[in-house]
């Protein structure tokens, strides 16, 4: 059960990164989990709690981004009960007009268990300096 379980967050994870890769506010809808405790930190960004701003910083960032392309590194998966957690290294490739920008992010995602499946709880990403 605990193989299976971590395998179903493995895949939200994915879905999550698939969601970002495609920029696509509709998708980013189904993965994350519509509640008022919903937590976002983006690099650089000051904390974001609850579903309508967690939802608003998705819709900024995918309006001021051209593409993003993910490499994760260094994942783990942990499952406890109804609760799980990703740590992994995003390896992110963007574009901002003509500008390509690589850089790293370590990134802590949590999950809480539905029953329609696995959703997004808090996402926490911070810039890894070299």
């Amino acid at each position: 059960m605990l193989k299976e379980r971590i395998e179903e967050v493995t895949r939200a994870n994915e879905d999550f990164y698939g969601a970002f890769e495609c920029l696509d506010i509709m998708k980013m809808d189904g993965i994350w989990a519509h509640q008022e405790y919903v937590t976002c930190i983006h690099p650089g960004w000051s904390i974001r709690v609850g579903w309508p701003l967690v939802r608003d910083s998705w819709v900024v960032i995918f309006n001021n981004v051209f593409s993003m392309a993910f490499s994760l590194t260094e994942l783990q998966v942990q499952v406890a009960g109804d609760l799980a957690w990703v740590i992994c290294t995003e390896n992110i490739t963007s574009r901002h007009g003509d500008d390509t920008q690589n850089s790293r992010v370590v990134a802590t995602n949590l999950f809480e268990r539905f029953d329609e499946g696995w959703k997004m709880i808090h996402h926490h990403g911070s810039p890894l300096m070299e």
